[in-house]
This record gives C-alpha cells, sequence and structure tokens, in this order.
C-alpha cells in the first residue's frame, strides 16, 4: 500500500475532452458530443428527429440544457472542493465509526478470498473455487460486506440526505446519490478498500485490463426508488474494473443486465440479466456495457467503486479514445499520471462524467 504522503506529492489533471464528450440527454436517452451548435446539429439533429425531438423549441431545450451541464462540468472540481470543505467542517455523522474501514465490516466468504488471492500461487481457476462466475461473461458476484453495516452505512447516507448539508450527485445519469469522496470516505475506507483487499482479487480476474495495478478510483452511492431513479440505461463506465454493491433495503425486480464491451453495437450484443444480493458485488470490466432494469418497488442503494489503472489509461482515454489532454484537477481525479513526468507518482486525469 501506498503512504499518505506519496498520494499527497502526485499532481492530478484532466482531459479537454472532459467539457465536450459523453452528455447524457436523459429526455432522449442518447449520449452526445459538444463542441459547437454547428457540429451538435450535424451530427445528432437527424437522430433526435427520430426519438421524438421534432420542433425547434424541443431542440431549444436540449441545446440549454446541454449549456448547463458543460457550465456544470467547468465548474466542478471547485464546486466539489466547496462542498467537501463544508461537510468536514459542519456535518454531524449519525455513525462516523462507518467512515473507516475495519475488517469486521467485512463479510468472512470475502476475507476468505482475498487470503487465498494474497496467497503464492494463487490462479484465476483457484479462485473460482471461492467465486461465482455468472452467464454474462467476466461478471462475478461474492460477499463483501455484512448487512449489519450495509444497514449501517445507509442509516448514515439518509441522515446526511436529511442535512443542510451540500450534495453533489453521482453522475448525469444518476440524479440521486451521494460521491463518497465529498462525505469524507476516501482516505480512511475507499482507499484501503481498493489496495488491500480488491486489487489481489482484481489482479487474478482482469489483468489483461489493468487488474494489476490498480492504483486510484472514484466512488458513489446511486439511489433507486419510486418517484425517483427507477432504472439506469445502457452505458459503459470510466473505469478498468467496477465494484457495484448492494447495500439494500427493501426492492423488487431492477436486475442489472450486461453485454459486449463498448466497441460492440448493442444490435450484435446479447444480453444477460445478473440478479443483485444484498451485501454481495458484482466485479467486472468497466468497459463492459451494462445497466439497470426498473425497480418496481421499494429502494435500491448501490455502492459503485470506478478502479483506475493508470498504467493502462495514459495509453489512451477510455471515454473520448483519445491520448489525454492534461488539463490540472483534484483528487484522484480520472486515474491518468503524466507519462511524460520523471515522477512515476504523478497523476492525470480524463473525467467524463
Amino acid at each position: 500500500m501506498q503512504s499518505n504522503e506519496e498520494r499527497k506529492r502526485r499532481t492530478f489533471y484532466t482531459c479537454g475532452c472532459f467539457y465536450t464528450d459523453n452528455i447524457f440527454l436523459e429526455e432522449y436517452k442518447l449520449h452526445v458530443r459538444f463542441t459547437s451548435e454547428i457540429q451538435f446539429r450535424q451530427d445528432y439533429q437527424s437522430i433526435l428527429r427520430t426519438l421524438g425531438c421534432t420542433t425547434d423549441v424541443q431542440l431549444g431545450n436540449v441545446l440549454n440544457k446541454i449549456e448547463a451541464e458543460v457550465g456544470r462540468r467547468r465548474q466542478l472540481c471547485v464546486k466539489s472542493a466547496e462542498r467537501a470543505a463544508w461537510i468536514k467542517e459542519l456535518y454531524k455523522p449519525l455513525h462516523s465509526h462507518v467512515y473507516s474501514l475495519q475488517e469486521s465490516f467485512l463479510a468472512p466468504e470475502f476475507l476468505e478470498i482475498v487470503k487465498y488471492s494474497c496467497s503464492d500461487g494463487a490462479t484465476k481457476e483457484g479462485l473460482f473455487d471461492y467465486i461465482e462466475p455468472l452467464a454474462a461473461q467476466r461478471v462475478y458476484r461474492f460477499p463483501v460486506f455484512r448487512k449489519e453495516f450495509c444497514r449501517e452505512l445507509i442509516e448514515e447516507l439518509e441522515h446526511f440526505e436529511q442535512s443542510e448539508a451540500p450534495k453533489g450527485r453521482p453522475n448525469t445519469m444518476n440524479n440521486y446519490g451521494v460521491l463518497l469522496n465529498e462525505l469524507g470516505f476516501d482516505e480512511q475506507f475507499l482507499t484501503p478498500l481498493r489496495e488491500k483487499y480488491l486489487q489481489p482479487i482484481s489482479q487474478l480476474l482482469f489483468p489483461d485490463c489493468g487488474g494489476h495495478c490498480l492504483d486510484s478510483h472514484k466512488a458513489f452511492v446511486v439511489k433507486y426508488a419510486m418517484q425517483e431513479d427507477l432504472d439506469l440505461s445502457y452505458h459503459y463506465d470510466n473505469a478498468e474494473v467496477t465494484l457495484n454493491v448492494s447495500l439494500g433495503k427493501e426492492f423488487t425486480e431492477g436486475n442489472l443486465y450486461f453485454g459486449d464491451m463498448r466497441e460492440v453495437p448493442l444490435s450484435e450484443s446479447e444480453c444477460v440479466e445478473v440478479e443483485h444480493h444484498v451485501a454481495e458485488g458484482l466485479l467486472h470490466r468497466g468497459q463492459q456495457m451494462h445497466g439497470a432494469l426498473r425497480i418496481s418497488s421499494g429502494q435500491r442503494w448501490n455502492l459503485i467503486m470506478w478502479m483506475r489503472a493508470s498504467q493502462e489509461r495514459n495509453k489512451l482515454c477510455p471515454m473520448c479514445g483519445q491520448r489525454p489532454r492534461l488539463v490540472h484537477a483534484e483528487g484522484f481525479a480520472d486515474g491518468f499520471t503524466d507519462s511524460s513526468s520523471t515522477d512515476d507518482a504523478q497523476k492525470a486525469s480524463c473525467v467524463l462524467h
């Protein structure tokens, strides 16, 4: 594990494509790129007409939403830092102990999986004695947390939601949820979870896509409930490896579904449904297409951890498909390192929310 001092010495960046690419239009379930109104009309006006955007007023509303999203992205780091500072100073946690990872939070089965993964001679085939490969290709399910911890974490998140603290939302596809770094989970909870527990598993299952060299993350909790977000459209993650843990509460329906990797069109993909069990996690490649079906009752809270490997993403931004154009950012940013630097600890980011 890297020391806190090593992490603090890093310099972080974002990619210029962050402001223009992967903008999600919720009403039309469409991701778009926007560099100018002329480019946008040329690329998307015909597509939008087929999706029901047929009038000048409707198109104008779309353009207004895009301009608002671009403005939000340009202020994202500043606003996030302001929220985190406010929360740290004024928010009073309900369960302060959940902010520091303890082995008592973790399922015994998960600890056995990690123990095997760290043992001499551990192999992917041997790991299958401990985890459950699913019908969806290279998607694995296993217990992660104890249910008591899941209950306390949800209580803490609900307490935060009911507070007057400012709240940043996970991304443009999830309108309800919490950015865990702003709430103070990164240093004592999420970083140890990635480095000590998830890296050994990922290096056996995903050595070909950075699982052996995960060195940063973005983590958040999303909430699905009646009258709020009910489902999640087909998409891929800005990650090399993703962990998705179902925290609860009681809910019906809402299975996840997985297709092929992002390069394969949906029309050529065969999607497979996967049930999500409370306190269990699904581990999969970040670039694998997936989504969440509608829940029909109750509430579902999910902890999502996008884990990044700078060694992989330095070669090509996984979101825009180009060499990253670096701009300063805060925190773990998007897990890119400055490959021109002599300091291997320096990082860069090509975040797309």
